[in-house]
């Protein structure tokens, strides 16, 4: 018989096993916070603050704008912002209208953005001036009948609000002019005006959809998940439990994770009104910046992705700044390198700790302890409160027991409902009650679990099966090294064979021999890389996530150029 729960005996007596949910909609919470404390402040954003007041009077105006101009219970409503005031404004303020949030990258070219809006049946869309143009042209082509526009100055204090327009044409090249009329509005005039009465809904906190989150779309085209408001709050609960010796009203947050992702979507904005916290914003990842912005604003909390801690770790002026404030970081997204976890202890003296989970979980379902329990070394911790984890042979579909490799499946509130207009692939993803993640791992005999790799990065060279992220661990540890990617590449002898992509820390220079001789005195041979690439950077997507798929990609690319250049 399977111990089902092993991992409870480990929990703190602070973490209960199991939690209540409120049954009230996300963007209530958002009045709770209000109204509890509205002096406090929810957001600071590059010099500027808004209260918890002023927040939610501006969503609950945009709610009402958008019920005039024709938005009901179910719609959606697509949001196109980097994190800033106006991107939590227009989330609570879909959510109070009655629509459903759908996160669209900011970065998304003309052709991904017609396929999520064309997908979603998206009626409307807020977006930034600069990304105006690229709306406009593919309006005509979808659902969308009205463009909500913002600009990055709209929040900015006195005279970085002069200034920043010509920043922004220096940096893009253009300036936008947008009038509030027809099918575009500008949400500076929206604000303006007089708040409306809102059309009250009804709402089944377990059925009926808060957001559609397009997963990444690295193989094929992305899909819409569909998230309820339980799975949102119940995800968001869990963090809070698990971050028990956090205090409401009194963390600060940076939000450097982008919100239309949806770790930072739950992790910083949903976790931060339901407990009231103050959200610290940036609209993108600079290192120095972010240093600055720690040491002036002393955030507390500091969820973020490896890559984002690398970033500030290899930083030549780490040593000015003092990050002492941060006390409690996850980590997700991506594998956290135990180096890179040791180094960012010592430089801040808090704690940073790796978490595991993926879109269709809201995203959360695993970490290790923050605090009072020691941290397992390379594992991803337990699974957090409500949630039950397996690992399912992918041969047999059996569950195995501890220390077979094979899939893990997770069961919990914060799984997703389906997948949007796609019945086939939510009836492989969820089957029986339980969410296939499509990675591979492992469970101890205490309930830790342990990711080997992506069922589909996995490697098989020379009929040996090879996990990207081991190789991954032991380059990280070479003291040169500052990012790295491991993949398997097409090899007309071994069927694929094991390449490195490997990023010099700066002012650091090593040849390929000595990598080599380094790697072999850690891994067996047929683990060994036996390309190794130097890149200035690595392809990653919003989140920080090294895009290994990008890579494989270019390199079959490259074969078929070769095979059509010697035919």
């Amino acid at each position: 018989m399977f111990e089902t729960r092993p991992w409870i005996k480990n929990y703190p007596n602070e973490i209960p096993s199991s939690l209540e949910y409120s049954s009230q909609p996300v963007q209530d919470y958002l009045k709770k916070a209000a109204d509890e404390f509205p002096n406090k402040i929810a957001i600071h954003f590059m010099g500027k603050d808004l209260s918890y007041s002023k927040l939610y009077e501006s969503a609950n105006k945009f709610a009402g704008y958008l019920q005039e101009i024709g938005i009901t219970k179910g719609d959606r409503v697509a949001i196109m912002l980097p994190n800033s005031p106006q991107s939590v404004i227009s989330y609570f303020g879909i959510l109070m209208a009655g629509g459903v949030v759908v996160q669209t990258n900011p970065l998304y070219m003309e052709r991904e953005l017609e396929y999520q809006m064309i997908d979603s049946g998206s009626k409307a869309i807020v977006c930034m001036d600069i990304l105006y143009p690229r709306v406009s042209k593919v309006i005509s082509k979808t659902n969308l009948k009205h463009i909500i526009v913002t600009a990055i100055k709209d929040y900015l204090p006195f005279p970085k609000n002069l200034v920043y327009p010509f920043i922004q044409k220096k940096q893009y090249g253009i300036v936008v002019n947008v009038k509030h009329e027809g099918n575009s509005h500008l949400l500076t005039e929206i604000l303006k005006q007089p708040a409306r009465n809102l059309k009250e809904h009804e709402y089944d906190f377990e059925e009926d959809l808060a957001l559609l989150q397009y997963t990444g779309g690295t193989t094929g085209f992305p899909k819409g998940v569909m998230l309820t408001h339980k799975n949102l709050i119940a995800n968001a609960s869990m963090c809070q439990a698990w971050m028990y010796k956090c205090k409401r009203g009194e963390e600060t947050v940076l939000g450097l994770l982008p919100f239309f992702h949806v770790y930072g979507m739950t992790t910083v904005m949903i976790l931060s009104v339901m407990q009231a916290y103050k959200m610290v914003l940036l609209p993108k990842f600079d290192a120095e910046a972010t240093l600055k912005t720690i040491q002036k604003q002393k955030p507390t909390l500091f969820p973020g992705a490896p890559t984002i801690y690398i970033g500030l770790l290899n930083h030549p002026d780490i040593k000015k700044y003092d990050l002492s404030s941060i006390d409690s970081c996850i980590s997700g997204s991506a594998p956290l390198p135990v180096e890179v976890q040791q180094k960012f202890e010592e430089v801040t003296g808090g704690k940073l700790v790796e978490g595991y989970g993926l879109t269709e979980s809201s995203p959360v379902t695993h970490s290790n302890f923050l605090w009072d329990r020691p941290r397992v070394k390379g594992s991803i911790g337990v699974p957090w409160p409500d949630t039950d984890a397996a690992i399912f042979s992918m041969e047999t579909g059996e569950r195995l027991s501890a220390g077979e490799i094979g899939e893990i499946a997770i069961k919990g509130p914060q799984v997703m409902k389906g997948y949007w207009n796609k019945p086939e692939d939510t009836a492989q993803t969820l089957r029986d009650g339980w969410l296939l993640t499509g990675d591979l791992g492992y469970m101890d005999e205490d309930g830790y679990f342990y990711v080997v790799d992506r069922k589909k990065d996995m490697i098989i060279a020379g009929g040996y099966n090879i996990y990207p992220r081991e190789i991954e661990e032991v380059l990280y540890e070479h003291p040169d090294v500052q990012e790295v990617v491991a993949a398997g590449i097409p090899d007309p002898y071994r069927g694929e064979t094991v390449k490195a992509y490997v990023v010099l820390k700066e002012g650091t220079k090593i040849t390929e021999e000595e990598l080599n001789k380094f790697v072999r005195q850690h891994l067996a041979a047929y683990k060994v890389p036996r390309i190794y690439e130097f890149r200035q950077e690595l392809p990653k997507t919003a989140v920080g996530k090294i895009l290994r798929r990008a890579l494989v990609e270019e390199e079959k690319k490259k074969i078929e150029d070769q095979g059509q250049k010697h035919a």
